[in-house]
C-alpha cells in the first residue's frame, strides 16, 4: 500500500484528509500493523480499489457479505467472457446493465471454505490468486478467462504454481493478470513490487468490458448467471444471422 500510494503521489496525511480517517491510524496501517477492515473499507474508494480487494491486500478475510454470492456461477464466467468479447460495444453495455438490473439474491449458506491447495503464502503471486478468488474464478476458470482476455495460455496447476510462489510472476504475466483483473497494471506493479516495461500495448475496449464484467457478475447466483448467459447467447445468435442469411 506504501508503494500504491508513492506511485500515486499521495501520503499518508493526504490519505487521511480524503477518507476523514485519523492520520495516525493511517500511518500504523502503512508501518504494518493490523488494520481495522472499517479503515480499509473508507479507503477502498479513495485509493479507486473495491474493499474486497483491499482487504486481501492487507492479507484479511474478506467477509460473507463482501464475498461472490454463488461459487458455482464461477464456472460460467468464462463461457460468457468468450460471448461477451465477440459482441459490439452497445452490446456489451446491455449486457451489463442487465446484469446490474438483477435483484441481489440473500445469502442462505456461509462461504465455503477455500479449499487447501486455494490457502497461499504470503508473496505476489498469492495475492494475484486471492484477488482472481474475489472474482468468483478458480484455478480452471483463470485460466480459461486468462487465454480468452491476453496472450498468456497457461494450465490451470500453473497458476497455482504462481500462487503458491513455485512459478515465478514475470512482468509481462502481471499485466495479463491486470487485465483480468481490471487494475491498471502499474497499480498492480506498485502493489506487488514488480516493474513492468514502460508502453505496454493497452487492453482493447472488449477486453477491457469483459474484465469489468466478470466483478459484476460475482454478485449472481448460478440461477441468474445462466439468464444472462443466455441473455448474451441470444445476442450473438441475432448478430450472426444475417451474415448466415448472406
Amino acid at each position: 500500500m506504501t508503494r500504491l500510494l508513492e506511485h500515486r503521489k499521495l501520503s499518508p496525511l493526504d490519505l487521511a484528509q480524503r477518507t476523514g480517517v485519523g492520520a495516525q491510524e493511517v500511518r500504523t496501517f502503512l508501518n504494518g500493523a493490523t488494520p481495522n477492515p472499517l479503515l480499509l473499507r473508507q479507503l477502498a474508494s479513495t485509493v479507486d480499489l473495491h474493499a474486497a480487494d483491499l482487504l486481501v491486500i492487507a492479507g484479511l478475510p474478506v467477509p460473507d457479505e463482501l464475498a461472490p454470492r454463488d461459487a458455482a456461477a464461477g464456472g460460467l464466467a468464462a463461457t460468457l467472457v468468450g460471448h461477451t468479447i465477440r459482441l459490439p460495444a452497445s452490446h456489451r453495455h446491455q449486457l451489463r446493465q442487465a446484469v446490474r438490473a438483477l435483484p441481489q439474491e440473500t445469502r442462505t449458506q456461509p462461504v465455503p471454505p477455500l479449499p487447501r491447495r486455494e490457502q497461499y503464502p504470503p508473496g505476489p503471486g498469492g495475492l494475484i490468486l486471492r484477488m482472481l478468488r474475489n472474482r468468483n474464478l478458480d484455478w480452471i476458470g483463470s485460466a480459461k478467462c486468462l487465454a480468452l482476455l491476453t496472450p498468456h495460455y497457461l494450465a490451470a496447476s500453473t497458476l497455482g504454481m504462481i500462487g503458491h510462489g513455485r512459478k515465478e510472476l514475470t512482468p509481462d504475466l502481471l499485466v495479463s493478470f491486470a487485465t483480468m483483473l481490471a487494475v491498471p497494471a502499474d497499480d498492480l506493479a506498485a502493489l506487488t513490487g514488480i516493474a513492468i516495461p514502460r508502453g505496454q500495448t493497452p487492453i482493447n475496449a472488449a477486453g477491457a468490458d469483459a474484465a469489468r464484467l466478470i466483478w459484476d457478475i460475482r454478485r449472481l447466483t448460478v440461477d441468474q448467471m445462466q439468464q444472462i448467459l443466455d441473455e448474451a447467447a441470444s445476442m450473438l445468435a441475432a448478430q450472426e444471422a444475417p451474415q448466415d442469411r448472406a
